[in-house]
């Protein structure tokens, strides 16, 4: 029995990584499940087996790397020091551009949702998600940027909720043309450089 329930675990491992590739060249209106069987080696009926119908297979393809990076964003933020919180966001940013550049799975999902989708229909519930994504991302922000203000290092006059909304929009923005630069010679080389003087901007001194 756990031979089997190893090789199942397999076979929908196998499944996701068809899905994933597929996504990505044809788009996800474009492919059919009968594209990713063949990529996979299995059968319609064994993709059935895992997967109701091709939207729970995208959802499946998107929360294997979704949920990893926000628990990583959480700890990122969470554990700033009152010292200086905006070099746990700084570090944050660099964390987030290093997690999407150092693993093809989650490189390919994000194409795929950035680029590669058309939300509508079964996948419209998907833009509400990433909306409530984002709102929790400027919350965790405005409570870090509302500890450098209580430590006199936020730049005067910047309120923290819209230094956390700018960075959100920041961050949208360098990811989208992150996975755009795929000859690197546009951004990749500079994402550290503009990471650092998005953050510098924040602080007091204005350094």
């Amino acid at each position: 029995m756990r031979r089997t329930k190893q090789e199942s675990e397999q076979t929908r491992q196998r499944i996701l990584r068809a899905a994933r590739r597929e996504f990505v060249r044809r788009g996800v209106a474009r492919t059919t499940l009968g594209h990713i069987a063949t990529t996979a080696g299995v059968t319609r009926g064994a993709i059935y087996w895992h997967f109701a119908d091709k939207t729970a297979l995208f959802h499946a393809m998107r929360e294997q790397v979704s949920l990893p990076l926000i628990d990583r964003m959480s700890f990122a933020l969470l554990s700033a020091s009152d010292e200086d919180p905006l070099a746990a966001i700084e570090t944050f940013l660099n964390s987030l551009v290093d997690t999407i550049a150092g693993d093809s799975a989650t490189l390919q999902t994000f194409q795929i949702m950035i680029f590669k989708c058309e939300y509508v229909d079964e996948f419209q519930s998907e833009l509400a998600r990433q909306t409530r994504r984002s709102h929790e991302l400027v919350s965790q922000l405005t409570t870090v940027y509302q500890r450098a203000q209580r430590a006199g290092g936020l730049r005067r006059g910047l309120a923290p909720a819209v230094a956390a909304l700018d960075t959100c929009v920041f961050v949208n923005g360098l990811l989208r043309l992150f996975l755009l630069d795929q000859a690197g010679t546009l951004l990749r080389p500079h994402v550290s450089a503009l990471i650092a003087a998005h953050v510098a901007g924040r602080h007091s001194s204005g350094r």
